[in-house]
């Protein structure tokens, strides 16, 4: 089963963006890109998360699991962000202890949602 990693790639993260530069959330899809998805894991560009005041902002989702949203990331998170991505691939529902959790996933959670059905 894939998960997927979404990246909200208009957020301005609350910072004024100059005309024609990428703003906060494109770059750290770029960042993810760049370091490229662990195992089972696949990254997706989104538009909005709706999480405007707390981002940038990810979320990792798969069928039958637990939906987590994450918000303040920026592009130096992109290590640690992946590493969480793998711990969630590797739980059965999505649900990582959380000691096991890596710190941004701890301290930056916006919202976790139940599976769907």
């Amino acid at each position: 089963m894939t998960v997927t990693l979404h990246v909200c790639i208009t957020c301005r993260a609350g910072q004024p963006v100059p005309e024609g530069e990428p703003v906060p959330g494109a770059r750290l899809h770029d960042a993810l890109a760049a370091e490229g998805a662990p195992d089972g894991v696949r990254i997706v560009p989104v538009e909005c998360l709706s999480a405007c005041a707390n981002g940038a902002a990810i979320a990792l989702s798969a069928p039958g699991r637990w939906t987590y949203v994450y918000g303040r990331m920026s592009a130096e998170d992109a290590t640690e962000i992946l590493l969480g991505a793998a711990a969630y691939a590797q739980a059965p529902d999505g649900i990582v202890p959380w000691r096991e959790r890596v710190t941004i996933f701890r301290k930056r959670s916006l919202a976790r949602i139940p599976p769907i059905g």
